[in-house]
């Protein structure tokens, strides 16, 4: 699944690059425009006021360029100086008129300044038919003092204004954007589909796996047992019933473990909490894989340090717990040396199992509880079974509010710790 995942992988990251790279192009263009849009406005604005002193005698020298007759403080406001005092309504119904031939389509606050009141003397709220303008009219012209009087020019919603202009690449980009989340949705759909299309496929063949060896085993076995003369050889009688035993055994303990994770597949367990020694659980779980520990010639060491060592949990699901993580301990430790230890935590009670085995990379560290997670190398899965078990036990452990990490590094063994409340 690993090496068949990579190409998608790729896929993914590189399209994941261009979304991004697109997203950025698009952003600097949409801000480009803006500016441009901005430049074209002030443009505009500035044809409009040349117009309107070739209109009215606003100043006594003529060949005042505008450099000199026009201050723009900032992009929203501009001082147009004066020499007299225009005729009101010529000078808004004038306003109207530029702003009209010059498109400049957006509210826009007038004011008359005088040098003598140090005050404005005259204010018009210019609205051109169909301009951009907001409901909100109560914005104030900016006072400036200057020693020349002038005419203030307020456009309030200045930026709005080219916003609206710019509507088609905004309305395109946003278009654009959807299309590209989309895009990405679709290629995560589908990887995760990929996904569990593999995981369900490597599920089939592990069970296939684990199931095919104990069945032939059995069947072996069974047709040794109705030869004619086998009542006459007790010894491979009983070597052989054993052996169908210990087979059907190994497969009852199977069906059981997908039991278990079939029922454990809902969003909570149904505990039925009691208050129990931890310390005695995890010795009765020890005395439970006794088979198994003869079997590995296996070493466990007991260290119960907790002094408070009552817990409220589920007695069924955390002993299946503690069975799940000794059983892997000496399942994947050539030698068995397991340290099975419990401690204060605060308010919790600390369960840890340690063992000698073969280790987890790192990289696996955050994988190993996912169900049907089997740590890989290459196409050959070095782990056993159906990669089930851990994930039960962060399940249970989830259920009970608590905690569980793993500790581990390869070739040097593992040690999972357990933090349960006591409450």
């Amino acid at each position: 699944m690993v090496i068949r995942s990579k190409t998608l992988r790729f896929v993914i990251l590189t399209s994941t690059v261009l979304v991004t790279i697109i997203i950025a192009v698009q952003l600097f263009w949409l801000q480009k425009v803006y500016l441009y849009e901005e430049k074209q406005f002030n443009i505009n604005v500035s044809k409009s006021i040349r117009g309107l002193y070739d209109d009215m005698e606003l100043v006594n020298d003529v060949s005042d360029n505008g450099q000199k007759v026009i201050e723009n403080l900032n992009p929203d406001l501009y001082l147009l100086r004066i020499d007299c005092s225009p005729n009101l309504d010529s000078l808004w119904l004038n306003l109207k008129s530029e702003f009209t031939d010059f498109d400049v389509y957006t509210d826009c606050k007038a004011a008359v300044y005088s040098t003598e009141k140090n005050a404005y003397t005259a204010q018009e709220y210019i609205d051109l038919p169909d301009s951009y303008h907001s409901t909100l009219k109560d914005n104030k012209v900016p006072f400036y003092k200057r020693d020349y009087s002038y005419i203030a020019l307020f456009f309030p919603h200045r930026g709005q204004y080219i916003l609206k202009q710019m509507l088609f690449w905004i309305a395109s980009s946003g278009l654009l954007l959807l299309v590209l989340i989309g895009f990405g949705a679709s290629i995560f759909y589908l990887y995760r589909q990929k996904f569990l299309n593999e995981t369900q496929k490597d599920f089939v063949n592990n069970f296939t796996h684990e199931f095919r060896t104990p069945l032939a085993v059995i069947k072996i076995a069974a047709d040794v047992l109705q030869q004619d003369n086998i009542l006459e050889k007790p010894d491979r009688l009983r070597n052989y019933a054993g052996i169908i035993n210990e087979q059907t055994t190994h497969l009852q303990a199977q069906i059981q473990r997908l039991l278990e994770i079939a029922y454990t597949d809902r969003s909570s367990l149904p505990l039925e909490k009691e208050t129990l020694d931890g310390n005695a659980l995890l010795q009765q779980a020890i005395n439970d894989l006794q088979p198994l520990i003869e079997q590995k010639n296996a070493i466990i060491r007991t260290s119960f340090e907790s002094a408070d060592a009552l817990i409220s949990a589920d007695r069924s699901y955390l002993l299946l717990t503690f069975i799940n993580l000794i059983e892997n301990a000496i399942k994947y430790s050539l030698k068995p040396v397991i340290t099975v230890s419990s401690r204060d935590a605060g308010p919790d009670f600390c369960i840890e199992v340690k063992d000698n085995g073969i280790g987890i990379n790192e990289a696996h560290h955050k994988k190993i509880f996912d169900r049907f997670y089997r740590i890989t190398q290459g196409d050959i899965h070095t782990a056993q079974g159906f990669g089930l078990g851990l994930n039960f036990v962060k399940k249970v452990i989830d259920a009970h509010g608590g905690k569980i990490e793993v500790q581990s590094e390869e070739k040097k063994g593992s040690t999972f710790i357990i933090k349960i409340p006591r409450k």
